[in-house]
């Protein structure tokens, strides 16, 4: 009995001792997994890239006509341009950092650019009709060679100054109005030494090429450029369309296709005409006629967009020309034919000159590069006839 006793007790002590098994839980109270769309999700892992190189080419500028410059965008934010076959720029917006490694050739311009120097007249119309000839501070030419208004008010308002001819420029007035940007015409190209000069120190020289493109469009074009360099490039794009409109708008009358002999003569007394396929030979082909001198003898093959012929030659080749036309570009307007035979008797057996159909462009035609659509109208009314009866256009005049 004693020991059952024992035993009894022996088994409550181990069942009290026992840890406490809990209940086994419910089915309600099992977690369920999460909707696998709710579940977080890893970030994919990045592939390391390298960062972009800031002269990477990431756009171009669209050109329709113009063939002596191209303008790159690139990853920076600033351009790569490129005028002519050799001259190259890097155009930097204002704070940015010139980019590492960049090659040794390339001249760096930094915007804003202003105070500059323009010693290629023909690129000045761009400026007037950008609305920033304010930004030009400096001409080559003087007073009295200037045909555009606007330049000879800025001129007699003294917002745009006379600073030298091109080979012999002002380099201390340069220097110390802090030009930006000198804008030569290829006659530099005859003066070397002063390009090197202002580079030396510290003006970039961009060489303006617009009067060699085969295009009068593509003169126009040159605009565009002018627009980025100011930053201007919106308003630059809308007045190129602009004139795209009114050419591809303009009423060409029926012509004949007259021949056309367009040159002057020179103080030398050699007769200096366009060389065919310039934008003058296309204006005046656009206009319904024919430049006479579709192939010229012993052409060179400079990048002039003139040359200079003996008058026997000129005689041979434009004799029996419809139309002449005399650029009052380098040595002024005619006023009369007995001018223009003073330079030479032997234009008097010229046909045109028998007819009565001698022409002088008007000093300002060449520094107006904006006006292609109404020159190529005006040249158009000349060889259909419509301009018999009128003396007086905006670019030309009739030579009695």
């Amino acid at each position: 009995m004693k020991r059952v006793f024992l035993i009894l007790i022996l088994l409550c002590l181990l069942a009290g001792c026992a840890p406490a098994v809990p209940p086994a839980p419910s089915a309600s109270s099992v977690p369920t997994a999460a909707p696998s769309s709710a579940l977080p999700t890893a970030a994919p892992a990045e592939t390391p890239t390298a960062a972009a190189d800031p002269m990477d080419i990431v756009g171009h500028m669209e050109l329709r006509y113009a063939e002596q410059f191209t303008v790159d965008y690139l990853a920076c934010g600033g351009a790569l341009i490129s005028v002519g076959t050799e001259d190259r720029f890097l155009l930097l917006p204002e704070g940015t950092e010139t980019p590492q490694g960049i090659d040794e050739g390339l001249v760096i311009l930094r915007q804003p650019l202003d105070k500059l120097y323009n010693a290629a007249s023909s690129a000045m119309d761009f400026f007037v009709q950008l609305g920033s000839l304010d930004r030009v501070r400096f001409t080559s030419t003087t007073y009295k060679n200037w045909g555009l208004p606007e330049v000879r008010d800025a001129l007699d308002a003294e917002t745009l100054i006379y600073a030298g001819k091109y080979s012999a420029p002002d380099f201390e007035l340069l220097l110390g109005e802090g030009c930006t940007l000198a804008i030569e015409s290829t006659m530099i190209y005859h003066s070397p030494d002063i390009k090197e000069k202002l580079e030396a120190l510290g003006i970039p020289v961009l060489v303006e090429r617009s009067s060699y493109e085969p295009h009068p469009l593509g003169r126009v074009e040159w605009i565009k450029l002018y627009g980025l360099l100011l930053g201007l490039e919106e308003e630059a794009a809308a007045f190129y369309d602009q004139q795209m409109d009114q050419l591809t708008q303009l009423e060409i009358l029926p012509s004949q296709e007259l021949t056309v002999a367009y040159f002057h003569i020179s103080t030398a007394r050699s007769v200096v005409v366009r060389k065919p396929g310039d934008y003058l030979s296309k204006m005046i082909e656009l206009a319904g006629g024919k430049y006479i001198f579709d192939q010229l003898p012993g052409q060179d093959d400079s990048s002039l967009s003139t040359m200079n012929v003996d008058m026997e030659a000129f005689y041979a080749g434009a004799k029996d020309a419809d139309v002449l036309i005399y650029n009052s570009t380098i040595d002024g307007e005619l006023n009369s034919l007995s001018q223009l035979l003073e330079k030479s008797e032997l234009l008097g057996d010229f046909k045109a000159v028998k007819n009565g159909n001698v022409w002088c462009s008007e000093h300002d035609l060449f520094q107006k590069s904006s006006a292609a659509a109404v020159m190529i109208r005006e040249l158009n009314r000349i060889l259909s006839g419509d301009a018999a009866e009128e003396d007086q256009l905006e670019f030309f005049h009739r030579l009695k």
